[in-house]
């Protein structure tokens, strides 16, 4: 008995260890999937914070709150189910789909650098200032649907870098995925829309450090916005770049991402002792460049359709 009963205890504790290890295997993926994902969440975090832009302040945590409840809604109940249903019976729609995804970042990108470049073409968006339920109700709804194409590619990427794990196995780690992506983003946009208040309260302290600390960061924050704005454009080229320099590569077409690797092996060979940091670099700087390439084309593209649409529509 007491031999039967030490085997049993073996057992379960080999049990435990295997379903710990399941674990600690399910969070790295989970953290893995995570970290692609990154360009997309910059971008996710830069745009947000632009829909409660003159919000009564009192009311910008309720709204943000609310439009992290629909993105979430969205990744847990039609994202995700999608995508496990794409990946279980027609697989290879996944790379092609990324692919969609990705040109789709190099168009925002790219339009917003056109959009920069050309001033007197840019619509002035602002928000309504939520006078009134249906103002606010307008200003969640437009939150939701722009954050529902960043969301998808978002898992879409995620997805992607768990491919091969089973079927369990990738539904949990899409969802852990989907709930660390949107409590970091709106967590972040959060902040970053109360920054300016919480400088204005230290600022009205008695406290020196308070008070210079107060003013640094209501000095600081439109800094903050621009920068941030910036990072997410080039996140955007880079990764979307990237996900269709590697997208061409899976489908057998090798021939870009052949240069991109010559170039590799070019800068390992005369600089050896940088230890693939300027390969990184190159392999990066050839993904933006190539996201924004694909996103100039296709911002032609659709000005051209609008133009041709426009001119009929006059006539």
């Amino acid at each position: 008995m007491a031999g039967g009963l030490v085997a049993l205890l073996d057992d379960v504790a080999a049990l435990a260890r295997l379903a710990a290890a399941s674990v600690d295997d399910v969070a790295a993926a989970a953290g893995k999937a995570s970290a692609k994902a990154a360009g997309v969440v910059v971008d996710d975090a830069a745009v947000t914070p632009r829909y409660v832009h003159g919000v009564d302040p009192k009311r910008e945590l309720s709204i943000i709150g609310r439009i992290a409840k629909g993105s979430l809604r969205n990744k847990m109940l039609f994202i995700l189910p999608g995508l496990l249903v794409l990946s279980e019976f027609l697989p290879w729609v996944l790379t092609p789909l990324l692919m969609l995804g990705g040109t789709y970042l190099c168009f925002e990108g790219a339009e917003k650098i056109w959009h920069v470049l050309n001033p007197h073409e840019e619509k002035k968006e602002e928000p309504s200032t939520a006078q009134g339920p249906e103002a606010e109700k307008q200003v969640v709804s437009g939150a939701i649907r722009t954050d529902f194409i960043l969301s998808t590619e978002i898992m879409v990427i995620s997805l992607n870098e768990v491919a091969d794990e089973s079927l369990i196995s990738r539904a949990v780690i899409l969802a852990i995925v989907a709930l660390g992506i949107t409590a970091l983003v709106y967590g972040v946009v959060a902040l970053i829309v109360r920054m300016d208040d919480v400088g204005l309260g230290l600022a009205g302290r008695p406290s020196k450090l308070a008070q210079r600390v107060g003013r640094l960061l209501v000095v600081a924050m439109p800094k903050v916005l621009s920068a941030l704005a910036i990072i997410g454009i080039a996140a955007m080229l880079w990764v979307g770049g990237h996900i269709i320099l590697v997208g061409t590569d899976d489908l057998g077409w090798h021939t870009i991402y052949g240069w991109v690797h010559d170039l590799e092996h070019w800068i390992a060979d005369i600089m050896p002792f940088a230890d693939g940091a300027f390969e990184w670099v190159a392999n990066t700087a050839a993904s933006a460049l190539l996201g924004l390439l694909i996103g100039a084309v296709v911002v032609l593209l659709v000005n051209g359709v609008k133009r041709i649409v426009g001119g009929r529509a006059k006539h």
